[in-house]
């Protein structure tokens, strides 16, 4: 039996095996090494390895059942304009002012500025969907899937009959942007993370009754700011949804496929929970914030190799200059997407999460070691923030093999 064969029996053996209870620690230890491109192997794991499922196969069922109703319910409230007609009685309020069946008083006017107005809160929503309309039409360019259309597109969407504001892109003017950067307001010295390797996209919206994949990140991103007002949308989290998102909609079960948003969006929420603090710029300083996780690389890289470490320091290359971006995103803009998925199945599968990021991280620093130690401040500036291709076996191996 051959190696990959192999791999792909213990997979199965954990994930389609007769057991009801996930051995959750095996799985760890098999998807760390990488989970097989077959089957549905990485959209489960993943799935199992966020917590979006639970380690009990017979609770899965009931589980997907609520959580894709749940975000049905988020798609009608949250993303369709109000007095949207989708079958909705006219009720009495209690007060004498007729409502709809959900909430939105007929009194409303669009022109209405009051606070609680629905259509005051409609527009004012544009102001942070116009920033992930212009995110997410350049996700990924460098492959094609994202302008692909969708074989299961959301009905209630794009069967608007006419009706404009159903789907998001519509309300926004499409503006056409010249490089991708993570940036947060106030953020300073770090908005010069440009990446020069991608190109500019503008990618066309579908036409009624179809959607682009672009189309439906663009509605996770934004039911996601709707309800996480305190966070909101920040830029950069279209490359952390984007791959989750390929996985989902790429299962080879289509009876999984089809609900890949749903599910997307929730393994999406549960690893924000976990790496909001880097998007957040009062938590910086914080045990999870971005700083403490840039310190924790420096100190890692000067007690692997002084020599790289003081070198950096003296060129005053400091770490936000690459490493912000490497682990904000955690590499999702360093590597091609095939290599993306391979270094998550390694940082979900590592109990202590991102204890392994930074130690790729490292490796990525001390493989260009020799190139490094002869560049100028100029030369390194643009090594790490365009990291040359690369086997990315090669990274993950010397990876593992720091202690």
């Amino acid at each position: 039996m051959s190696i990959f064969k192999a791999r792909v029996k213990e997979f199965e053996d954990v994930l389609a095996g007769p057991q009801d209870l996930i051995d959750l620690k095996q799985l760890r230890k098999l998807a760390f090494n990488g989970v097989p491109d077959v089957q549905s192997f990485r959209a489960l794991s993943w799935k199992l390895l966020l917590g979006y499922l639970g380690p009990r196969r017979s609770s899965w069922t009931t589980t997907l059942a609520q959580k894709r109703a749940l975000y049905k319910q988020f798609i009608e409230e949250l993303v369709l304009p109000p007095g949207h007609s989708s079958n909705r009685a006219s009720v009495d309020g209690g007060d004498g002012d007729k409502v709809d069946s959900g909430g939105v008083g007929l009194q409303d006017h669009p022109l209405s500025e009051g606070p609680e107005s629905a259509w005051n809160t409609f527009f004012n929503d544009n102001e942070f969907l116009l920033q992930i309309d212009k995110d997410v039409r350049r996700l990924c360019p460098d492959i094609s899937f994202f302008q692909q259309p969708t074989d299961y597109p959301c009905e209630i969407v794009v069967h608007s009959k006419g009706e404009h504001g159903r789907r998001l892109h519509e309300r926004v003017v499409p503006a056409v942007l010249s490089s991708a950067n993570v940036e947060r307001k106030g953020l300073g010295m770090t908005k010069i993370n440009l990446i020069t390797k991608r190109s500019v996209e503008n990618y066309a919206a579908m036409e009624e009754g179809q959607e682009a994949h672009w189309e439906v990140v663009q509605r996770i991103l934004f039911i996601y700011a709707k309800l996480n007002p305190g966070q909101g949308y920040v830029q950069g989290m279209n490359e952390i949804v984007g791959p989750i998102y390929y996985v989902m909609a790429s299962d080879p079960d289509l009876t999984y496929r089809a609900h890949a948003e749903a599910d997307c969006f929730f393994c999406f929420t549960a690893l924000m929970s976990e790496i909001r603090d880097f998007f957040i710029k009062t938590l910086d300083d914080a045990e999870g914030g971005i700083k403490f996780m840039m310190a924790r690389l420096s100190n890692m890289l000067k007690s692997k190799d002084l020599s790289i470490y003081e070198l950096l320091r003296s060129q005053e290359l400091h770490p936000q200059y690459y490493s912000f971006r490497w682990l904000t995103l955690l590499l999702s803009q360093e590597f091609p997407l095939p290599d993306v998925l391979r270094i998550w199945d390694s940082v979900f599968a590592d109990e202590q999460r991102f204890d392994f990021l930074i130690k790729i991280c490292c490796s990525m620093i001390l493989i260009q070691r020799e190139a490094i130690l002869e560049n100028d401040f100029a030369s390194n500036v643009k090594l790490l923030q365009n990291y040359p291709p690369i086997d990315i076996n090669v990274v993950i191996a010397h990876a593992g093999s720091l202690a």
